[in-house]
């Protein structure tokens, strides 16, 4: 299941016919999921789109029964645990008073991967929680069970209530890009190239999030190819308080830009906006300590057509292969698919800016290779270390001492 939306996302988890759509439509008022009493109508996990009072647009998805059997059942079953790495909260719906080991296996991974969950006894107007279920939740758990009527939904809202309160801000309340380190008037140029891989007629993602987010800071953004940047800045006046750039023409705008002038890359503020920017400290000067044989994993959050000069696929492995010195090998792992082989296999890994999936979907994607002990870290960040302007481009957010990080 690919991580394309950058909406908060629910999971709704629970055994075959509990009820988990008609829950679904009973929150959106309307009928966006398909609803039948033959157990097993939702097969694969379905996104669905709604709107939450003071949390805004959020994505429920849907999932097949964790009950389902057969071989086709427990592929059904493998995609609905996978989408507890993508989660930001989950729904865990029980009825007519069944907690056994399909529920534990959700809680499992719900607690491994440590996401927030709600335990919901849907049908009650049907049956009633007993005291026995309520205590065996209460103790597996430690929460209290929430009964629910999807057909009769008069507990809808404070349901809602309940789902504000245990879904982390951090998934539906957006923080500054860079409006901790510029200031109202400050003027912050963008080198942003125009080659075969920029999209048709606009530009990438972060590029515009970067735009934004200065504008909402009341800074002036100034936009650049790279070709122009020292006729532009002899007539900037005042010069640019911060410069962002494309990694790719990293060292180009570092030969351009004086040097006090603070510069970073727009892969960089995204490690720190969303990625996990502490570990991707750590992990990036590893990346002298590769050896011959070692493999690395390149971790892209889309899906994209790849063209013949690719950031991921062909730039960052050339560099890297030439910086090293070291015959290495690569993998490459598009979207949210699952990696082959074993984390251990691997001696780095190197993240994308995630620009295209939410905070909790990356955090969760590095989180085995953490585990493990495998250095982690991100495009931009990489792309600076092995062109010696690494400690430049993290400047504006982290002072680096020698055996210390401090932050600004």
């Amino acid at each position: 299941m690919k991580g394309r939306d950058a909406k908060p996302h629910i999971g709704i988890f629970g055994r075959r016919n509990n009820g988990k759509s008609s829950l679904i439509n009973a929150l959106a008022e309307q009928e966006v999921a398909i609803v039948s009493n033959e157990p097993g109508t939702t097969t694969d996990p379905v996104k669905k789109s709604m709107e939450i009072t003071d949390i805004g647009a959020v994505v429920m998805i849907d999932t097949a029964g964790t009950d389902d059997t057969g071989e086709l059942g427990k592929k059904r079953v493998g995609r609905t645990r996978e989408v507890i790495k993508t989660i930001d909260l989950g729904i865990l719906v029980l009825a007519e008073n069944r907690f056994d080991k399909e529920e534990a296996a959700i809680i499992e991974q719900l607690d491994k991967w440590e996401v927030p969950y709600l335990v919901v006894h849907n049908k009650s107007d049907l049956e009633a929680v007993s005291d026995l279920v309520r205590q065996e939740v209460r103790t597996e758990t430690g929460r209290e069970i929430f009964e629910f009527s999807s057909i009769h939904p008069s507990k809808r809202d404070e349901l809602i209530g309940q789902i504000k309160t245990a879904i982390p801000e951090t998934a539906y309340l957006t923080k500054s890009l860079v409006g901790d380190i510029i200031s109202q008037g400050d003027l912050v140029l963008l080198i942003t190239p125009i080659d075969e891989e920029a999209p048709e007629g606009r530009l990438i993602l972060p590029q515009v999030q970067v735009i934004r987010d200065i504008l909402d800071n009341d800074a002036i953004a100034v936009v650049a190819k790279e070709r122009e940047i020292d006729s532009l800045l002899k007539r900037l006046s005042p010069l640019p308080s911060l410069v962002i750039c494309d990694s790719q023409v990293f060292k180009k705008a570092d030969a351009s830009i004086p040097e006090e002038i603070p510069l970073t890359s727009f892969s960089t503020v995204l490690a720190r906006y969303k990625g996990d920017f502490e570990n991707y400290l750590l992990g990036t000067p590893r990346l002298s300590e590769l050896e011959d044989g070692d493999k690395i994993l390149i971790l892209e959050s889309c899906t994209h057509q790849v063209s013949c000069d690719d950031i991921g696929r062909v730039k960052i492995p050339r560099w890297l292969s030439n910086f090293s010195g070291k015959q290495l090998e690569y993998q490459v792992v598009a979207g949210l698919s699952k990696v082959p082989g074993k984390i251990s296999d691997y001696s780095m890994v190197i993240q994308c800016g995630g620009c295209m999936i939410t905070r909790k979907q990356l955090i969760n994607r590095l989180k085995p290779a953490i585990d493990a002990g495998i250095p982690v870290t991100n495009y931009g960040m990489a792309i600076a270390y092995m062109h010696g302007i690494y400690e430049r481009a993290v400047a504006p957010f982290v002072k680096l001492d020698p055996g210390s990080i401090s932050y600004l």
